[in-house]
């Protein structure tokens, strides 16, 4: 073969490869600045974009029509649609990204029609996810020191900007440099992996979808990009958008502690680890410190972090549970895939000196059946041990006495569980098990979970003085106040 035909059939097989990257322009009566901000699109990025999408999201001025006229004249590939009802700028995201999806796009950009955002710099945005280094790359104005302010941001912006990154990043767990800017460019696939239908149709869509990505486990890069603001028009209520991101993200930290609604369908994630000395977990592995090693068994051992702490102790562990979920092969010594609603299957194997049960019992329809396979597999001398969430706890008590009760996405009113118990009826499982209580302890809510992220300020001091307080009325009153309660058994 020649030169130039292997050159020419490298070349198409790059492009062959190549990401489709689209650009979702919103616009609302932007008239006077689109079809300028769309002309400072780079030449370079113009000859490999596979569309341009411009969302006029029914402006009271001739946007749609300036899109129009700028599509007559342009080499870009553009479509222009007008939304006949004004969607919000959440809603007319929402369109967006539906669109891109249904066009089998690998990547899209969100770029403003009033060009706040330069366009100049969307390669920049764009070359991470072409890399294959996020999910997710967002233009930040708070990367380079002083920006900004040169840029023209007006100092009350620039100081609420601030704060409220500051406190975001604190609830969510994030070092973001900047939540609230709205140049950004997503690998499609992980949108359709957060549930775009369910977020604001408002101005805090931007801070929800942070949100989701972050839980979904996505990569968040930033880029720093230029500050403009020229004499576009700003449809946006500050105070009220600085009260709904803040909630949207308080309302993200109570889910992680297992305070809040839940969403459709099963719940296959992990398991988050709470290391403190005063979780469930710390109690279980000062429990297991304490054992010589041997053999464990860590029945619904989640990703395996436990189990992986628990072979720091010394012990050999066996990991079951209904998922193998990524990295478990290297946290466990061996692990077994089995349907824990139908006991442990004989794979497992049998003579361990202590059996793990940490918030299992409650995810399966039998657990008198489940107990009792678990204790046929105990050596002579093993043991269990267990923690299960407590029903008569404050929250869901009140919950049921206002009559709201439904299932939230974690923690005691976990959308999993299909169990509930009481500390009395489950020390009744546990003599029909044919076990005996060695040891019992109770623990509050995870407040170290709230605190995650949050080491050295004003919110991880809040929540550690929240965390005594609650340590000693479940102390008090542990019924009450207790979150979990943890058993060390041994056959009776």
């Amino acid at each position: 073969m020649s030169t130039a035909r292997q050159s020419s059939a490298a070349a198409s097989d790059a492009s062959a490869h190549a990401p489709r990257v689209g650009v979702l322009v919103v616009a609302y009566n932007a008239s006077g600045t689109l079809a300028q901000t769309l002309s400072r699109l780079p030449e370079s990025f113009a000859r490999t974009v596979d569309h341009v999408m411009v969302c006029d999201d029914a402006s009271s001025d001739d946007t749609y029509e300036v899109g129009l006229a700028f599509k007559e004249t342009s080499s870009l590939p553009i479509s222009v649609v007008r939304h006949e009802r004004n969607l919000g700028y959440g809603g007319n995201q929402k369109a967006g990204y539906a669109w891109a999806m249904s066009h089998g796009l690998d990547i899209v950009v969100l770029l403003h029609g009033d060009g706040q955002y330069a366009p100049e710099c969307i390669e920049t945005l764009v070359d991470p996810l072409v890399r294959g280094e996020a999910d997710a790359v967002f233009g930040s104005r708070m990367m380079t020191r002083g920006g900004a302010l040169e840029g023209g941001m007006p100092l009350y912006k620039f100081v609420g900007n601030r704060i409220l990154t500051t406190a975001q990043n604190q609830l969510a767990g994030l070092k973001l440099t900047e939540w609230h800017s709205g140049y950004r460019a997503y690998r499609v696939d992980a949108l359709a992996d957060i549930d775009l239908a369910s977020y604001s149709d408002a101005f805090d869509f931007d801070t929800e979808i942070i949100l989701g990505l972050h839980a979904a486990g996505k990569r968040i890069v930033e880029v720093p990009i230029p500050t403009y603001y020229g004499d576009e028009i700003c449809y946006v209520n500050g105070m009220k958008y600085a009260k709904d991101v803040m909630v949207d993200s308080l309302r993200f930290r109570l889910r992680r502690m297992g305070f809040g609604e839940s969403v459709p369908g099963p719940d296959l994630e992990a398991y988050e680890i709470k290391p403190s000395p005063h979780s469930s977990h710390g109690v279980l592995l000062r429990w297991l410190a304490h054992v010589p090693p041997g053999r464990v068994l860590d029945v619904g051992c989640s990703d395996g972090h436990f189990a992986a702490l628990a072979r720091g102790c010394g012990h050999r562990v066996t990991g079951v549970d209904l998922v193998k979920h990524q990295g478990v092969g290297e946290r466990v010594d061996e692990f077994v895939e089995a349907d824990l609603t139908l006991g442990l299957p004989d794979e497992v194997g049998a003579d361990f000196r202590v059996a793990v049960a940490g918030d299992v019992l409650e995810h399966v329809t039998d657990p008198h059946l489940l107990l009792t396979s678990i204790a046929d597999r105990l050596a002579d001398d093993g043991e269990v041990f267990v923690s299960v969430p407590n029903f008569a706890h404050w929250y869901p008590r009140t919950r049921v006495a206002l009559g709201l009760f439904d299932y939230d996405q974690r923690g005691l009113l976990d959308r999993g569980h299909v169990r509930f118990f009481t500390r009395r009826s489950f020390e009744k499982l546990v003599r029909r098990s044919g076990l005996r209580i060695v040891e019992r302890e109770t623990v509050g809510s995870p407040f170290d979970v709230l605190d995650r992220g949050a080491e050295a300020s004003h919110a991880g001091r809040l929540a550690a003085g929240v965390a005594r307080i609650d340590r000693l009325l479940t102390k008090a009153w542990p019924t009450m106040f207790g979150y979990q309660f943890l058993y060390r058994l041994e056959r009776a």
